[in-house]
């Protein structure tokens, strides 16, 4: 098993059901827990669904193309990893993809360790940005640990039960460690709006 991958859960979006196949295939034996969906649409759908740690999206797909697919999955998570997937090597597509938020690009066909080396330097990269975050969706803040599947903060031997909203909001301060998070943002991202209301019900969770 890769070390690095630390079993994150993969959105892969790719169209053809051959190469979906044997690429979900290929991660899964090297340590990700891989989500195959056959459409950019499906993708956006399951996204919303789950949480994930990375995205593989294939650039040419139906329904909903791989750039409008990143775009907004980015409206979602600004932080998520994006990996492009594209049989194109145009300048102009390059420089498309990483407007829409990719953090990289490869062009088919690829081998399988490429795609791998790919993934582990992306997440190196994404997890020394954030800082905190251990393993999936399992922080490190000081002397705390914070797993948010499981709603649970632990210092040394004693858990401590979280609410969905304190472990939202907790995960979103987690994942922006050592960075500035705008309180609009973080509204929006869990109470859907930054309402005054919503702005001093957060402030009762903070304090």
């Amino acid at each position: 098993m890769n070390n690095a991958s630390q079993k994150v859960k993969v959105l892969l979006a790719e169209d053809n059901k051959n190469l979906g196949s044997v690429l979900k295939s290929y991660l899964n034996i090297k340590g990700y827990e891989t989500t195959l969906c056959a459409n950019g649409e499906e993708a956006l759908i399951t996204f919303k669904k789950g949480y994930f740690g990375f995205c593989i999206i294939d650039v040419m797909m139906p329904i909903k193309d791989g750039f409008t697919l990143a775009k907004e999955i980015r409206e979602i998570d600004k932080t998520i990893p994006i990996l492009f997937l594209t049989a194109k090597s145009m300048q102009e597509d390059k420089l498309k993809g990483f407007s829409v938020g990719a953090d990289d690009y490869l062009i088919k066909p690829f081998s399988m360790e490429e795609l791998l080396a790919r993934m582990t330097a992306i997440l190196r990269r994404a997890r020394e940005r954030r800082g905190g975050e251990i393993g999936n969706n399992i922080f490190k803040i000081g002397e705390y640990i914070f797993d948010f599947n499981r709603q649970m903060l632990t210092y040394k031997d004693t858990d401590f039960k979280l609410t969905s909203k304190e472990s939202s909001l907790l995960r979103l301060l987690s994942l922006n460690l050592n960075h500035v998070l705008e309180r609009s943002y973080a509204l929006k991202e869990i109470w859907n709006d930054d309402s005054y209301f919503n702005a001093r019900s957060m402030d009762v969770y903070i304090t």
